[in-house]
């Protein structure tokens, strides 16, 4: 197919483009910055646009057949409006061009079915640090991604909304699980969040429904987690630091075997 990615300049939309080369795909990489980005291939094009400018989105969005939005910004107590204005645009933009296909990610945080309170975590982690992050620090964040969420499910576009818990990185695809309703998994690596976009273009059967991923056969460092990944923009002594799961936990699997995932209904 020929795809789109929106935010293919961060970590996840990275992965997710190199992913889709290496699935056959032929690529738009769309982002602010395309001297800085890091892939080169025959079946790549790299093109500078901004979600914020209709005119460059519908240029990446002409001739085709499936768009995939990673778009993502750091936490700020100032509002934020880059998922609900940026996707508004896209859905414009496929409007225009005929183009149906749209998978985009949002949230845990954003099903109804999450659970501020929960026990599985402890009590630091569920009593304290999850509702500072989810109420305080991602309070913007969060709530303009409920707007894009709605306004993709309004749309009249074949839409999938992805979920993802608390993002990490990990060398390999692993064996994550998905879900229509909430899973309560702390952590999402980006490897797998990149993988269930992928698979979304293969198939219908998260067509019109937002989808709960989650890894849980590897797990990262919790405070690394929240030194490299929840505020990202971190002090030059915590950039040193590789973080990354333990490889020898990694349940790693050829390319060719990367869609023999374990689901949950």
């Amino acid at each position: 197919m020929n795809v789109a990615v929106f935010g293919a300049n961060g970590p996840t939309g990275q992965l997710l483009t190199e992913q889709a080369l290496a699935d056959g795909h032929a690529v738009t990489a769309v982002t602010r910055h395309p001297e800085a980005f890091p892939l080169r291939q025959e079946r790549l094009q790299v093109m500078h646009g901004d979600v914020f400018d209709l005119a460059s989105v519908e240029q990446a969005v002409a001739g085709q057949d499936a768009v995939l939005s990673t778009l993502g910004v750091p936490y700020s107590r100032k509002t934020i409006t880059l998922y609900s204005q940026g996707t508004a645009h896209i859905v414009q933009a496929m409007n225009h061009y005929g183009v149906r296909r749209l998978v985009c990610v949002s949230s845990s945080v954003t099903d109804p079915h999450h659970r501020l309170n929960d026990t599985q975590g402890g009590f630091i982690f569920e009593k304290v640090l999850k509702p500072f992050f989810i109420l305080v620090v991602g309070r913007t964040l969060y709530a303009d991604m409920r707007r894009m969420e709605t306004l993709v499910m309004n749309s009249r576009l074949d839409w999938t909304i992805v979920r993802p818990s608390g993002l990490f990185e990990t060398p390999a695809v692993t064996h994550y699980q998905m879900a229509e309703e909430y899973i309560s998994g702390r952590f999402t690596s980006r490897a797998d969040l990149a993988d269930c976009m992928l698979q979304q273009l293969a198939n219908d059967r998260y067509m019109y429904k937002a989808v709960a991923v989650a890894t849980f056969s590897v797990q990262p460092n919790f405070f690394q987690f929240l030194g490299r990944e929840a505020f990202q923009r971190r002090p030059n002594w915590m950039k040193s630091i590789p973080f990354q799961a333990d490889k020898k936990r990694v349940a790693t699997r050829p390319a060719q075997l990367r869609r023999g995932v374990r689901q949950v209904a």
